[in-house]
């Protein structure tokens, strides 16, 4: 799915806007993130050393406005008619990754936040955070090297496997 939408966000508005400011974007998106921000600079032959800092500011900047608005936006979101369910259920899915985060704090997230998977990555270990009330001094590091372990990996994924084909 994140190669889909990012290739999407390269045919569609590669041309409308600076491939460094889509990247920024992308990477900024949750599903996305850095992971579909480097996919997008690959193919639009973005260098990897111009593509790296880009995505990984443009990751790094909602993680501490989700550690810090989080609970406070899915609480008001709770008391709302229209928004409770969509909000009890954001809610929930990020709950139901938590396991791994809860058990290991610092690690579990550095490792959740890190590894590439679906449904892994910086706002979704932010709300984990968020809801577990885990300390903002353990959360931020563990997430921050989180996303760059994730850039590492995904930098080999995008600029080497991919930028291989492509």
């Amino acid at each position: 799915m994140t190669n889909s939408l990012a290739e999407w966000f390269a045919n569609n508005l590669g041309t409308v806007i600076t491939p460094q400011l889509l990247i920024f974007l992308v990477s900024m998106l949750p599903i996305l993130e850095l992971r579909g921000g480097l996919i997008v600079a690959s193919l639009l032959h973005v260098p990897m050393w111009q593509a790296i800092p880009i995505c990984v500011l443009g990751n790094i900047i909602p993680i501490p406005f989700v550690l810090l608005f989080f609970n406070a936006v899915i609480g008001a979101l709770k008391k709302t008619r229209l928004f409770r369910r969509p909000a009890e259920a954001l809610e929930q899915r990020a709950l139901s990754r938590s396991d791994a985060v809860e058990k290991g704090e610092f690690v579990g997230l550095l490792v959740f936040v890190g590894i590439p998977l679906p449904g892994t990555g910086a706002w979704t270990g932010s709300m984990i955070a968020a809801l577990l009330h885990i300390d903002r001094k353990k959360a931020v590091p563990a997430i921050l090297l989180g996303v760059l372990m994730a850039c590492v990996i995904m930098t080999v994924v995008s600029y080497g496997i991919l930028g291989q084909v492509f």
